[in-house]
Order: structure tokens, then sequence, then C-alpha cells
């Protein structure tokens, strides 16, 4: 934890369960406050006494300065911060990274592509795109999960499904799913594409990120119209410590949403 940027003490307003393992933290700030969130960056969230992680906003709660995180437990300090309740206290640094360039899909059509939790950082995209639907052109939702029961913001999806484009597919379909089956891939063929005016913003494991990214130049979308989300082993998010580097990125700080021409030739390194 870096001594230049101490964490600001944010108190739990409430929490909601995602799925087994996955809960969306609403924090809001008990004095000051970090300043303002852009979809797409990312906060050090301190899990006091057990250490710090990042995690991107997944949601904005507007002029009071609180935030959502939606954390998955999959190690001790995610696990810690997923066992917190209403009036526990975490420590927050941020704002960390870059965002979704929602200036460039102005009067473009906007197509999220989600794999799992990567829906979380693209959250924000969605409430952006949809309270302002004067400003952007079509919204198209394609999310891709393992099963139906690791699919996140249930009832979000299904308001979304009232004003904008929504498919879901899981890999392996429990009893009574009638949707669709397959990698999220899958459902890019199957969704109108105007490629000369479409901006794909695209969040999952790494694997999905790249095969989606192909498909949607197959279909004639220019590198420079995907964006995605990268994630790295990121300790300080301030460029100085190298965790997160990925050949001459350091996520943290260039990322972590980048544009798919800057990293396709990186991506394509084996372990890399």
């Amino acid at each position: 934890m870096s001594t230049a940027l101490p964490p600001l003490p944010y108190r739990v307003a409430g929490t909601r369960a995602e799925t087994a393992d996955t809960r969306s933290v609403e924090l809001v700030p008990v004095g000051r406050r970090l300043p303002p969130f852009a979809p797409g960056q990312f906060a050090m969230v301190y899990a006091f006494g057990v250490g710090e992680v990042p995690v991107s906003v997944s949601a904005l709660r507007g002029t009071h300065g609180g935030l959502v995180h939606t954390v998955r437990a999959v190690g001790a300090v995610s696990a810690a911060l997923y066992g917190l309740r209403p009036g526990d206290t975490v420590g927050l640094r941020g704002p960390f990274g870059t965002g979704w360039d929602l200036e460039a899909a102005t009067g473009q059509d906007v197509l999220v592509i989600a794999g799992g939790i990567g829906l979380a950082p693209l959250r924000p995209v969605v409430h952006a795109v949809l309270d302002r639907p004067a400003a952007y052109g079509r919204p198209v939702i394609l999310v891709g999960t393992r099963t139906p029961d690791d699919l996140i913001y249930r009832e979000d999806i299904e308001r979304w499904r009232h004003r904008a484009e929504v498919g879901v597919s899981v890999d392996r379909p429990g009893p009574g799913w009638r949707g669709s089956v397959g990698v999220v891939t899958t459902l890019v063929d199957a969704f109108a594409l105007r490629p000369e005016r479409t901006r794909a913003l695209v969040c999952g494991p790494e694997v999905m990120m790249r095969h989606t990214a192909r498909a949607l130049m197959g279909r004639g979308l220019a590198a420079h119209r995907v964006q995605l989300s990268l994630e790295r082993n990121m300790r300080c998010a301030t460029g100085h410590c190298g965790h997160c580097q990925l050949g001459s990125l350091l996520l943290c700080r260039d990322g972590p949403v980048v544009a798919y021409d800057r990293v396709e030739h990186l991506l394509a390194v084996r372990e890399l």
C-alpha cells in the first residue's frame, strides 16, 4: 500500500448477493471522499488487517460519493470483502486507471460484451448509455457465463431488456434454461452490426476477450473501435511496482481500458 496515497474510510451502506460466491457492496464516505470515478476506473479496496485488492466500480451513486463494488470470494482479501456487512468500514484509494471512452461512443451504436463477472466494470457504461438515449445509437448488451447460477445482476438485465437489445448465453445450461447455449462469441453473430458506426466495449476472461475482438473484426469492426478492460496483478496502482506490466504498458496507469489495436499483438503472445 502506497504511503503517498493513504486510504480514506468508507462505510458499508448495504450489500446484495449476486451469486453463491459474489456480492455487491455499496460504500459511502465516512468523511472526506475520493474524487469522482469514471465508468471503467478502479479503486484499491483495503480490508483492514487483511490487505487490499483492485476492484472496478460497478455503479456510481450520484452526488453523495457512494460507490458499488462487486466482489467474488476467490482469495483472502476478496473473501474478507465478500463478508462485509452494513456498518463495516473499509479503506479506499483511487480513482485509478483509464475509463471507457464514452465520448468516442457519442452518436454511435454501443455494443457491450461481458463474460462472467466482467459485467461489473461494464455496468456503469450501461447505466450511462441508457440514461442518455439521445446521446447514443442502438444499445446492445451481450452476456456470457458458465451456468445460469453464475449470472450476476439478474434484475438489472431484465430491466435492460425493455430499453436495449439483450442476449444472454451460458456454457452449461441447467434445468429450465431456455436461453442461448455456448460461448458469448456465438451471440455476436446473432445481432445485426453496423461496423462503421459501432463502438464495442468488452470485459471478461482474457481468452474470451481475445476471441470476441477477433469475431468483431471478422464482422468488419475496426480494431480501434473495440475496447478491452485488461487485468494483471496490480499492487501499487500508481505505475511504480511493475507488477501489472503488459509489454510497454502498465495497466494500472495505461489501462485497464485500452483499445484493441494497442494490445492485439501483445495478447497473441502466450504467457505474456
